[in-house]
């Protein structure tokens, strides 16, 4: 019988793609049907396909596809998902070999210590899609070398998180040229019995002060990966304008962005007309699902980091700035594909109708929203928008959503990085306008993916826990407030109590312990509402660009409505709860890094005030002393149990105070105090304040000491 042909390089490539793990030259010759003498002759076709990538060593005799994880790996853990597990990479993982795997260790058996960061394993390894494994532990190898981030002073490290208090030593030779006042990374050395433990610098981050500094340490300090890969910036440069065919023409219709002035990215565009019976809308999103597909450098790399983080002199994109600041940023008189949709509204604002679909749209101007509050119309459109905003508003009213006046912060810098102020983010109506249309469109979102059977990332925020609920009503009934039993409270009823307080001095109190009794909105492809806005389904599909679930949500909608081929694939539809959890993950990080870094400025702010008074409220009260922040500009600290008046402290818990058994005095939550600033140190961002009552009055500066 005559011999079968070899197969060829693609036959070969489609073959070992497929295969669930590595595969043997026995496998490839048995499914091929090829004979002992045509062994030589396959193994210089398999060195081929290595050569030029298309397949990859596993163990000792297999091969892999690109990017494929053989079965047995050592893997490197380096963080933990939102339930603890540990997540890990490949060790020795090359730039060559495509994207880097993410690898999911499930737990090992009862009563086993878990992984910690940096400790390496044998890991056996399941294949879970788009770069993703399952992992279970073999084999504990040992651990990495811890890195720690810190400021170099004098031949030693100074920790930057004021987590950790212990300082490093820098051994003669170890420095790796850094200089003093380098923030630096550096790993730890073999210790000594006794004295600080020395480390080695093994990368310069820059002077600290210097200017981009503080965000360069909150991005180190929280592990937002920022170094975008070679093969995701490639796909970016290539793209391209989508093409007009198959989309609906929208370009005719005077759609305008509004956003902050210092905005580089417009991802979503608004319009409004009258109509009979109330308004008509069209919300256009920058079509980044167009550009980013399932299984791309780009979806890998979005995925990974989930959002994009925004720090006062830079952001982190989920995106390179190819897409996000250009064919994903709808930009005035310039074509732009986008996912839109149009929505019918009544005149008090309830929602008759909405459709979604795939368009082509020119921006007629970039408003900012203190221009659009002027009055600056250059598209005719402005008062449209208002009218449609006031009947959507409405609604929201009727609705009794939970809203919080708590002031935003916003960091003034100069071209140097210095701080210039820090002052209250103003709240305009165009930022509501913006705000009740964007909520509108993913009202209509989450519907219409329910109507089409697709799945759904929806954007869920639960009630306060029963113990939460406790612990307010115990908190309101001092005020004569109370709250329904049960778990029959509604938004409305925090919106009755907001309104009740208004204008009074426990308004601030007030606002602050119902934040603190909230649920934290999560990502989640099952649906329990969102019960701060008082919905019962919703979704984020207003801003692709920057957040990962609002991409989920186009594909499915894509796929749902058969507006493309880019829609939502099977496997990631079949990830979505382990997607869910990942990107509510990354968005508090995010929220975190934020809020460290407005914290870190403050600090380097507020140095120059050492001694100075400030008007203040109290944030926080423990049993360790209580927390205030500066009225001004919100600059956050601690006032140490032992700087206030000699007493025996006691906390009251149910009134969130502290009170003093013998002076009578009393310390609670949001009451009004005055403050010396007596520590602050830009390094770590903490700040530690003194009380001025109770105490006696400070001496002018300069008078002498006695």
């Amino acid at each position: 019988m005559a011999e079968r042909p070899l197969p060829s390089k693609e036959e070969l490539r489609r073959f070992i793609a497929a295969a669930p793990g590595k595969v043997g030259k026995s496998e490839i010759s048995r499914h091929f049907g090829l004979s002992s003498d045509q062994r030589s002759a396959l193994r210089a076709l398999l060195k081929a396909l290595q050569e030029e990538g298309s397949a990859m060593p596993a163990g000792r005799r297999g091969l892999a596809a690109p990017g494929r994880l053989p079965e047995m790996a050592v893997v490197e853990v380096f963080g933990t998902d939102p339930d603890g597990d540990p997540i890990a990479r490949p060790l020795g993982w090359k730039p060559a070999q495509g994207e880097m795997p993410i690898v999911y260790m499930r737990p090992e058996r009862p009563g086993q210590p878990a992984l910690a960061p940096g400790e390496r394993v044998l890991a056996r390894l399941k294949n879970a899609g788009r770069g993703r494994y399952d992992g279970t532990t073999v084999k504990r190898i040992g651990s990495a070398p811890a890195r720690l981030l810190g400021l170099y002073e004098e031949g030693r490290i100074k920790p930057v998180d004021r987590r950790h208090k212990a300082e490093w030593e820098v051994p003669a030779g170890s420095a790796g040229g850094a200089e003093h006042g380098e923030l630096v990374l550096a790993e730890p050395l073999p210790g000594k019995p006794m004295g600080l433990r020395p480390a080695r610098i093994v990368e310069r981050l820059g002077r600290m002060g210097e200017p981009r500094s503080v965000s360069l340490l909150c991005i180190h300090v929280h592990g937002i990966p920022h170094g975008m890969p070679d093969a995701a910036l490639a796909e970016a440069e290539a793209a391209r304008g989508a093409p007009p065919e198959g989309r609906e023409d929208l370009r005719a219709i005077p759609l305008v962005t509004i956003d902050g002035e210092d905005a580089r990215d417009f991802d979503d565009a608004v319009w409004a007309e009258p109509t009979s019976g109330g308004w008509r809308l069209l919300v256009a999103i920058a079509d980044v699902a167009h550009y980013v597909r399932p299984g791309s450098a780009l979806d890998r790399e979005a995925w990974l980091r989930g959002n994009s983080v925004y720090f006062p002199d830079r952001v982190v994109p989920m995106l390179p700035e190819a897409l996000s600041n250009g064919w994903c940023s709808l930009k005035p008189g310039e074509d732009r594909g986008c996912l839109f949709t149009e929505i019918t509204i009544d005149a008090a604002g309830t929602k008759t109708g909405h459709r979604f679909g795939r368009g082509i749209m020119r921006s007629a101007a970039r408003l900012t929203y203190e221009g659009f509050e002027s009055g600056e119309d250059p598209a005719g459109t402005r008062g449209a928008l208002l009218g449609a905003y006031q009947a959507l508003q409405a609604a929201r009213d009727r609705r009794g959503t939970l809203d919080l006046d708590l002031p935003e912060r916003r960091v003034v810098l100069d071209p140097a990085g210095q701080v210039l102020s820090v002052e209250p983010r103003s709240r305009l109506a165009a930022h509501r306008l913006i705000e009740e249309f964007m909520v509108a469109a993913n009202v209509c979102a989450a519907e219409e993916l329910e109507r089409l059977g697709q799945p759904c990332m929806y954007r869920v925020h639960d009630r306060p826990s029963d113990e939460k609920l406790e612990g307010l009503r115990s908190f309101l009934a001092t005020f004569d407030i109370s709250l329904p039993p049960g778990d029959r409270v509604r938004p409305a009823d925090f919106a009755g109590v907001l309104e009740r307080v208004r204008g009074t001095p426990e308004e601030r109190l007030v606002n602050e312990t119902l934040l603190r009794g909230q649920s934290q909105a999560a990502y989640a492809p099952d649906n329990i509402g969102h019960f701060g806005l008082a919905l019962p389904r919703y979704a984020h599909f207003t801003s692709p660009i920057r957040r990962y679930a609002d991409l989920l949500v186009h594909r499915a909608l894509i796929r749902g409505l058969r507006l493309g081929p880019d829609g939502l694939a099977e496997e990631e539809a079949a990830r979505f709860p382990d997607t869910g959890e990942h990107i509510t993950a990354t968005e508090r990080r995010a929220a975190a890094a934020e809020r460290d870094a407005i914290e870190r400025y403050l600090a380097a702010y507020m140095a120059h005030r050492i001694g100075d008074v400030f008007p203040a409220h109290i944030s926080g009260v423990t049993r360790f002393g209580l927390f205030v922040t500066v009225e001004a500009n919100g600059a956050a600290g601690i006032v140490p149990l032992a700087s206030l008046p000699d007493d025996r402290w006691l906390q009251d818990l149910p009134r969130h105070a502290l009170a003093g058994q013998r002076t009578g005095l009393r310390f609670a939550l949001g009451q009004a105090v005055e403050v010396r600033l007596a520590e602050a140190v830009p390094r770590t961002g903490g700040l530690v304040f003194h009380l001025m009552q109770g105490l006696p009055p400070p001496k002018p500066r300069g008078a002498r000491r006695r």
